[in-house]
């Protein structure tokens, strides 16, 4: 089977949607680098990286005169250590875990980085029609997908009065917001914000270069969250590599499909691209993802294999990527249509999403080209 491009690019919508959609268009092709004169003295760009959020961080970005690398990355660690402060369900004393054991009709105080990705999130819930549901857990617990899922759990599926009590537990509408005081009208409902901390996480980071360090020019990513402002090493726009969606694939070994180039117009790129196809299993001769479509408590099969959305942060880009990856491809097709989303979609060629998705081992062993027409 051979991958590729149904993208959407919007004709309509905001200024910054268009700008998204027409570099999503424009680097359909992986463009050549252009290099810079062999007279013109380069600028300096240094690169840093760590551990957050379970996954790792790395920061390209154009060194101001002056400023000591290791205090722009403890600043930027001390930024996310207050991330996972708050939104962590890892760590018992953060803000969500204690939200998460509250009654009903009992508050909390929550911080303004929480009110941001709760706010975020309202707005994508609402959006997707329910698609996006950071109360979703108990559904994916049920089911056994938190970590690795299995054909088994399809062959004795939850019952329909299982899948009923676990999303009588999802009630994103009930969380109360009152100032800077959350509440939940029904006992026992969690947060779990895991879906968007990440995109949020790089937005966070982006503003601390350039509000702290008034750095232009950087590339910050986030467990393939992505935000770019300015121009690369060879004072061209950033590109960032798609890859194209095969099972078991790794950094080292894996194929690109296309690059996303950052728009003129505003200068700067949000990126975030969510995939089913590395976490899935084959069923009855179809795939299905470990992605629960909360309206219908079930996995979702159908959908498409890659979904990368650019928005006017990552954060919104983030939630958007997972709620179109809890679709099927047509409904997320007609969703990303109806908002004027500028929404790059991977699919099988034949058009048929619940075929499989070729592996590294079958495409060495026939020493096929993935990408191939």
């Amino acid at each position: 089977m051979t991958p590729l491009f149904s993208a959407l690019l919007s004709p309509t919508g905001s200024s910054s949607n268009l700008s998204a959609s027409k570099a999503i268009m424009g680097t359909l092709m992986l463009s050549t680098t252009v290099m810079m004169s062999g007279c013109d003295q380069p600028p300096t760009y240094d690169y840093i990286k760590g551990e957050t959020m379970g996954t790792s961080y790395h920061i390209t970005f154009q060194n101001p005169k002056g400023v000591n690398q290791d205090e722009i990355q403890q600043a930027i660690d001390k930024r996310l250590q207050q991330i996972n402060l708050s939104m962590s369900t890892y760590m018992q004393d953060s803000t969500i875990s204690k939200f998460n054991r509250l009654g009903a009709g009992e508050s909390i105080t929550v911080d303004a980085d929480f009110i941001k990705v709760l706010n975020d999130s309202k707005q994508v819930y609402q959006q997707s029609g329910g698609a996006f549901d950071p109360t979703v857990m108990p559904l994916i617990n049920l089911w056994g997908f938190g970590t690795v899922m299995t054909a088994e759990r399809l062959q004795n599926p939850p019952s329909a009065s299982e899948i009923a009590t676990a999303k009588a537990l999802l009630d994103f509408k009930g969380i109360k917001l009152t100032e800077d005081k959350l509440s939940k009208d029904k006992p026992n409902v969690a947060l779990d914000f895991s879906s968007v901390a990440k995109g949020y996480g790089v937005d966070v980071i982006a503003e601390v270069l350039h509000k702290d360090y008034k750095i232009n020019n950087y590339m910050v990513e986030i467990g393939g969250e992505v935000s770019t402002s300015g121009v690369n090493q060879n004072a061209q726009p950033w590109q960032i590599a798609i890859d194209a969606p095969i099972i078991d694939s790794t950094v080292s070994e894996r194929y690109t499909l296309a690059a996303i180039r950052q728009p003129l117009l505003s200068n700067k790129l949000h990126l975030a691209t969510s995939g089913n196809y590395r976490n899935s299993v084959v069923f009855d001769g179809r795939r299905y993802s470990h992605t629960i479509d909360p309206t219908t408590g079930q996995p979702i099969a159908g959908g498409a294999p890659s979904v990368s959305v650019v928005a006017d942060s990552v954060s919104l880009a983030d939630a958007w990527a997972t709620a179109l990856t809890a679709m099927t491809y047509e409904k997320a097709l007609a969703t990303a249509k109806q908002h004027n989303l500028a929404v790059l979609f991977v699919i099988p060629k034949d058009g048929k999403i619940h075929d499989e998705v070729p592996s590294l081992e079958e495409i060495k062993k026939n020493k096929a080209d993935p990408l191939a027409s």
